[in-house]
């Protein structure tokens, strides 16, 4: 017992000089990001850009040691204002979060929604990409000239399927591509579906003609060689992808989406503080980085008052291109 004794006050001792370091290394705790119980929620179906953000998001931040459990959970609805009107009455709530984008600002819109993104507490932008235009693999279209002459012979007959609302990007950008071919936007056949889970089961179960989502939700689809791609709607080529942009192609259309993240209304100034420092810290991540280049995102990244000055001119735009195509 005798020889025990300085022993087990030795272990004690390297407890107490080793235990802070081993605790606090890697845990958020130094830079305040700890947010026990964080759940984001995600305002359409599973395997939509909204789901794969919030998803890569809170892997992410739990792999860099910046939060620890982050439920994330799904409640679809309307092109997203469901989830919407669920996060604005959270008021107060620290503790939640919501993953968005363009298609929310879109559907608000479209549904005359009571509750808009300005009742929301505005936190970031996160990335930005392109749509795609893309077929199934059986598809007789080879090109978008194909699909394009096609379509400009009969509208009604080619309908294209978007995993956005009304006003969405994936519904935007199929009525700026049928406007620069010539075909009048009104005339177009856009089946709307809840996500890009449910528009990619249509487009290969030949249910739509073509379909139009973000490149980061169909790369692995793409790259298995389920999906054709036929062209890309932003600036220039996607690295690693054999299509040409819509321009290009001979039609004048250049159009991204891009995807943040908001909070319910109340938030006291540290919640809000808190909540962006941990998006800060997953921004800058390496775990984020390589997430980013996996899924063909590039960064767009904003914060605070000039990411809520930046939703309200996305308000104002969605407004003017739909009375612009007469919709």
């Amino acid at each position: 017992m005798q020889l025990r004794t300085p022993l087990a006050l030795l272990g004690a001792a390297l407890l107490v000089l080793v235990g802070p370091p081993l605790l606090t290394t890697g845990s958020g705790s130094e830079t305040g990001t700890q947010i026990p119980g964080l759940r984001f929620m995600v305002p359409n179906t599973p395997g939509g850009g909204y789901d794969i953000t919030a998803r890569t998001a809170a892997k992410n931040a739990e792999d860099a040691g910046l939060s620890h459990n982050i439920e994330v959970f799904n409640l679809p609805g309307a092109g997203g204002t469901v989830g919407l009107s669920r996060l604005v009455s959270e008021h107060g709530n620290g503790r939640l979060a919501m993953s968005m984008g363009l298609g929310v600002v879109g559907a608000v819109r479209s549904n005359d929604a009571p509750k808009t993104l300005a009742d929301t507490t505005p936190i970031a932008r996160l990335t930005e990409e392109q749509d795609v235009v893309v077929v199934a693999k059986d598809s007789p279209y080879k090109t978008i000239d194909e699909l394009v002459g096609a379509w400009k012979d009969d509208p009604g007959k080619l309908p294209v399927g978007g995993g956005s609302a009304p006003g969405g990007p994936d519904h935007l950008a199929p009525m700026l591509m049928a406007q620069a071919a010539g075909i009048a936007p009104k005339d177009v056949n856009y089946i709307p579906f809840d996500g890009g889970g449910e528009l990619l089961a249509s487009i290969l179960g030949d249910k739509v003609s073509f379909g139009v989502s973000g490149v980061g939700e169909y790369l692995d689809q793409i790259r298995a060689g389920e999906l054709r791609l036929l062209a890309v709607t932003g600036p220039k080529r996607v690295a690693g992808l054999d299509a040409p942009t819509l321009r290009e192609a001979g039609y004048d259309v250049n159009f991204t989406n891009w995807r943040g993240i908001v909070a319910p209304p109340g938030l006291t100034e540290a919640e809000r503080d808190k909540l962006t420092r941990l998006i800060e810290e997953l921004h800058d991540s390496p775990q984020w980085r390589q997430s980013m280049k996996r899924h063909g995102w590039d960064d767009a990244f904003l914060t605070g008052d000039a990411f809520g000055d930046f939703l309200d001119a996305q308000d104002r735009r969605v407004v003017s291109v739909l009375k612009e195509l007469g919709l």
